[in-house]
This record gives structure tokens, C-alpha cells and sequence, in this order.
């Protein structure tokens, strides 16, 4: 297991479309603007064996504002996540670059997400309200766990936030049915072996 200092503890819940507008009406006049995040991912893990909720690995390829990025995470997901993070940004341009490296080492098949994302920063927690394009919305809710400090304490300090806000949080259960539903009405299966080089520069700009 990481290092508690590496831990990113985090908590996801529902929004309808009136909610997510309202959260952005009240954290735009009552916290600190982070970013706007327009981004693209390929999600590798589904096609990984095993079952989703028992995943303890995430292998994820982003482009966030035109900024590509391999993303790795390790350990427990879900109604509350407690994952350690490994990231490393490349230069733009490089998307297709790095989905053909990936395609090389056996990683060809992923889900592919489009997401806008709204992130602040609010009572010592970042609160990030997720769009899926014509479909549905979210929040994530999430703190860092710094060294001694207990990832389950940091978990209910999120939880009273979310609760002094109204918001009602996605049980396990709850979770990946949404991530389920995600897959099979908006998210789209990629394929490199179907696709070729240079896909992501053809279809989005890249």
C-alpha cells in the first residue's frame, strides 16, 4: 500500500442538471476557481481481467486542455476512493503518439470518455462538477492525504461537506451501476487495431 501521503481520498455523487447549476451558481461565489478542464480519456482498465469493482489499477491515457497526460492509479475505488496517483504530462501534440506506445505494449482496446469539468477549491477539499456531454452530471469531491494523517478521518471531513452542501453521495453500488450506464449510452469503445495511427488528430485535433 502507498504511503499516506500519496493517497488521494476521494467521493463522487449524483447531480441533476438543476443541482450541478446551482453548486456552480453557489462555488462560484463562495470558493476559489481552480479550472475549467475540457478533457478526452481512453479508460484501458475495463478491458483488464476481473471485475470492475474489484479493480485496484486504473491505466488511463488523457488530454486535458490539449495537455497529454499517462495516468495511473493503485488501490481501493468506488463509494470512497483511496488510490495513490502516478501521472506524467507530454507535449502537445503527442496524444497519438502515446496511444500508439500504448497499442505497442498490448494496451489497444479502452473506453473512451469526453468530459467538461468545473473545479474549486472549497473548504480545504476540491470539488470538481463533471459534465458528460449530453447525458448526465456528477461531482467529485477529494482531499490529499498528507504524512500521519488518516485517510478514513479525511473521508468523513469530506463527507460532512458534502453534507453541509445537500449532497448526496453514490453508495458502491450505486457507483458502478452509474459507471455501467456511462458505458453503455454515452462512453464509446476504442480500438486501435480498427482505428490506426493519428485517430485522435483526425477526429478531435489533436
Amino acid at each position: 500500500m502507498a504511503d499516506a501521503k500519496d493517497i488521494e481520498v476521494e467521493i463522487r455523487g449524483p447531480l441533476t442538471a438543476e443541482g450541478y447549476s446551482k453548486l456552480k451558481v453557489f462555488l462560484d461565489e463562495n470558493a476559489e476557481k481552480v479550472a475549467t478542464k475540457n478533457r478526452i480519456l481512453i479508460d484501458y482498465s475495463t478491458f483488464l481481467p476481473g471485475e470492475m469493482k474489484d479493480r485496484k489499477k486504473d491505466i488511463r491515457l488523457r488530454i486535458t486542455n490539449g495537455i497529454p497526460e499517462i495516468m495511473v492509479k493503485l488501490g481501493d475505488w468506488g463509494a470512497v476512493d483511496q488510490r495513490k496517483e502516478l501521472s506524467v504530462t507530454t507535449a502537445e501534440g503527442t496524444f497519438d503518439t502515446l496511444v500508439e506506445i500504448f497499442a505497442a505494449l498490448g494496451y489497444e482496446k479502452g473506453v473512451l470518455c469526453d468530459r467538461r469539468t468545473e473545479a474549486y477549491d472549497y473548504k480545504e477539499a476540491e470539488f470538481a462538477l463533471v459534465e458528460i456531454p449530453g447525458h448526465s452530471y456528477y461531482f467529485e469531491a477529494e482531499k490529499m492525504a498528507h504524512e500521519g494523517q488518516d485517510t478514513k478521518i479525511l473521508a468523513q471531513e469530506i463527507q460532512a461537506v458534502c453534507s453541509e452542501l445537500n449532497l448526496s453521495t453514490f453508495t458502491g453500488e450505486e457507483f458502478f451501476a452509474y459507471v455501467e450506464t456511462l458505458n453503455k449510452e454515452v462512453n464509446e469503445v476504442f480500438d486501435f487495431s480498427k482505428e490506426g495511427s493519428g485517430y485522435f488528430k483526425r477526429r478531435f485535433g489533436f
